[in-house]
């Protein structure tokens, strides 16, 4: 009823607004996942005029105020002028349906990288701070140690056999050498997530390439890492990135999987509203 008050406002007659109807009448899948009407609202509507006549009839309606154009991402009809027109073989490619959302989610799985990489730029600072004030920080540690015992010993912790202090104990005994690859590996490892940010938030081939293979490297070390000891973080971390991994090849069709970027490009040709159309126009009338 709502979209044929609609109709009816912007004075659609005959054939156009039973064709706005047919649209309306189409599965309204949870609104709150609604990617291109998110996108739209965010960026704003994308209509275009194609040279060809009878493809741009079925992109266009008249109104009490004037034309209005189909938005290629969403399908809403949007009154004014097209921001584009041309052939139509030279349109935008404007993404919708399932090549939207996987745009979300590589943006989403890119903020996460991003993430990553920012706490591992602050791991590596922090080594650096801790070469360069190592022996202050071991005179202070070996000064106040003496003064825990008290307390541990009220709270039956047996600092002589604590993991912890041990593994500070390590950390002191560690070169300046050996503290500065340290250092240089992890800021290595946080350039290689900031890499993969930038290519996954910009929707790149390359980046969906480099994300599988610098992710699919590291899942031996966090394989390893679960054998030495479990934690919610840990097992959180690798069921991501196989995920991640999975997600990308079989999605994206990376190294000749289904058909690989050829038939990835074609799947989502297909799916651009002009295909939609043009095809509605091939099928003979019955």
């Amino acid at each position: 009823m709502l979209f044929c008050g609609i109709a009816q406002a912007l004075g659609l007659r005959g054939e156009r607004a039973a064709r706005v109807r047919r649209y309306a009448r189409q599965p309204n899948y949870a609104a709150l996942m609604d990617w291109a009407l998110r996108a739209c609202g965010w960026h704003g509507h994308y209509t275009y005029a194609p040279d060809e006549v009878e493809l741009a009839e079925r992109l266009r309606v008249d109104t009490v105020a004037g034309v209005a154009w189909r938005c290629l991402r969403c399908g809403t009809f949007v009154p004014g002028a097209p921001v584009g027109s041309g052939p139509a073989d030279h349109a935008p490619e404007v993404p919708r349906g399932r090549l939207l959302r996987d745009r979300w989610l590589m943006r989403a799985l890119a903020i996460e990288r991003l993430l990553r990489g920012l706490l591992l730029v602050v791991a590596a600072l922090g080594v650096l701070k801790f070469r360069s004030s190592r022996e202050t920080m071991r005179a202070a540690f070996d000064q106040d140690l003496p003064l825990l015992r008290p307390f541990a010993d009220q709270i039956g912790w047996d600092i002589d056999r604590s993991k912890i202090v041990h593994l500070i104990d390590e950390a002191f005994s560690l070169s300046n050498t050996t503290l500065l690859w340290v250092a240089v590996g992890i800021f290595v490892y946080a350039t290689l997530q900031g890499i993969e940010a930038l290519g996954l938030w910009l929707v790149k081939r390359w980046g969906e390439y480099f994300a599988v293979v610098a992710t699919s490297l590291f899942l031996p070390l966090e394989i390893y890492e679960l054998t030495e000891k479990v934690t919610a973080l840990r097992v959180g971390a690798l069921l991501v990135n196989i995920a991640a991994v999975v997600w990308l090849l079989y999605s994206k069709r990376l190294f000749g999987l289904r058909g690989g970027a050829a038939a990835y490009h074609a799947e989502h040709g297909a799916e651009s509203l002009l295909s939609v159309e043009r095809s509605a126009l091939a099928v003979p009338a019955k």
